[in-house]
């Protein structure tokens, strides 16, 4: 599992020269030094309302993660699972498409979900 997820970002010649010059002033140690904090400055201001969806939404927090036996335990509970991540979602490769669709009822991942193409493929009808 990845503990980053590399994103691409679009920025304009001014935005970029200014990031540069705080880090030619040793502000930050380079690019994604001042782009990684400035994410976690506005995550940060944002907390408040991150709680308040965290609990709406029952999200959990972390690094979840299912392998087959964990599925085929729901299903001889006769039970399907809910599962809503904040962070990293990872569905184990002795999952088959067919046991996925049969344990999971519904997911929700904010970051990152790590599967394979065909169990994404057969539960794309369940993601929100």
């Amino acid at each position: 599992m990845a503990d980053s997820e590399k994103i691409t970002i679009n920025l304009n010649a001014v935005d970029l020269g200014k990031i540069d010059l705080l880090v030619q002033e040793g502000l930050y140690t380079n690019r994604t030094d001042f782009i990684r904090s400035a994410i976690r400055s506005q995550i940060d201001k944002h907390q408040i309302e991150v709680q308040q969806a965290v609990s709406r939404y029952s999200y959990q927090i972390g690094i979840i993660g299912y392998n087959k036996a964990d599925l085929e335990r729901y299903i001889a509970n006769g039970e399907k699972i809910h599962t809503t991540v904040i962070g990293l979602l990872h569905l184990s490769s002795d999952i088959t498409p067919e046991l996925a669709s049969e344990a999971i009822e519904s997911v929700r991942v904010r970051g990152v979900f790590e599967a394979s193409d065909a169990v994404k493929t057969a539960l794309a009808d369940r993601m929100k």
